[in-house]
């Protein structure tokens, strides 16, 4: 029974969401902060558009989804294979 639950506990630790979703909110949030302090001649350079704010959130919201998917779909442990399958009878 502790191993079923170790085993799930190990499949929701290296849940490739958590990684992605962490960082996309991490660079999201340095991304938005830099766009927020750009300079005119970068928003120029940028034909008036300010590029890192609007990149930044987009990654800041994309970060959050995989997070949240992660939180609500969380990993199932994979179910063992059938040990009647795999033993050798030597009878």
């Amino acid at each position: 029974m502790s191993e079923k639950i170790d085993t799930a506990q190990a499949a929701r630790l290296f849940d490739v969401r958590r990684v992605i979703g962490g960082l996309f909110t991490v660079y999201g949030v340095i991304v938005t902060i830099v766009g927020v302090f750009d300079s005119q001649a970068e928003i120029d350079k940028a034909a008036g558009v300010r590029i890192n704010l609007w990149i930044g959130l987009g990654m800041l919201v994309l970060g959050l989804l995989f997070l949240l998917w992660q939180k609500l779909r969380p990993a199932e442990a994979p179910e063992p294979p059938d040990q009647s399958l795999t033993t050798n009878d030597t009878e």
